[in-house]
Parts: structure tokens; C-alpha cells; sequence
């Protein structure tokens, strides 16, 4: 098992099922409307809900803000996920 360095904490603060800020992000690995993968020091989360966005993201402090109607949080211990092209932001700034 990876022994992983917890470098600022991750946390979830999710308000009313509609607003939320993620902290402990290493990257955004996709994002839809129907679907947000998030890499985090603890793991992949996965957000599904209808019309999400992300808001805000700061990968120099680990930060997301989202929103949208949001139905499930799921953390899997999956890694490599989408990691076969590079970052989000490497792909969009190709």
C-alpha cells in the first residue's frame, strides 16, 4: 500500500446539495455536467449531480469550488485514472 503525505488536509464543505469547496485537490481530471473527477490527497472523488461547474480552481492551494444539483460523492482508491494525457490543464493547454 502507498504510504501518501497529507500536505494541507483535505476537506469537503457542502451547502444545501448545491455549493461546495473542495480542499487537498492535486488535479482536475474531468468535468462535465454530469460528472466532476477530482484527484486528492486522499484518493479519486467523484461527484455526479445535474449542471455542475466548477467555479473556481486554485491548483497552487489544492482549491475547487463547485456547484450544481449534486447527488453522490464517491472516493475511490483508484489511481491512474485518465493520467494516459497528462493533467486537464496540460491537455488544455496543449
Amino acid at each position: 500500500m502507498e504510504d501518501k503525505t497529507i500536505k494541507q488536509g483535505h476537506k469537503i464543505t457542502l451547502s444545501n446539495r448545491n455549493t461546495g469547496i473542495i480542499t487537498g485537490v492535486i488535479d482536475v481530471l474531468s468535468f462535465d455536467a454530469d460528472e466532476i473527477v477530482l484527484e486528492t490527497e486522499l484518493g479519486m472523488l467523484s461527484i455526479k449531480g445535474l449542471d455542475l461547474h466548477v467555479n473556481r480552481l486554485s491548483v497552487e492551494k489544492g482549491e475547487v469550488d463547485i456547484d450544481g444539483e449534486i447527488e453522490s460523492i464517491m472516493y475511490s482508491n483508484q489511481s491512474g485514472y485518465g493520467k494516459s494525457g497528462g493533467s486537464l490543464l496540460g491537455r488544455l493547454f496543449r
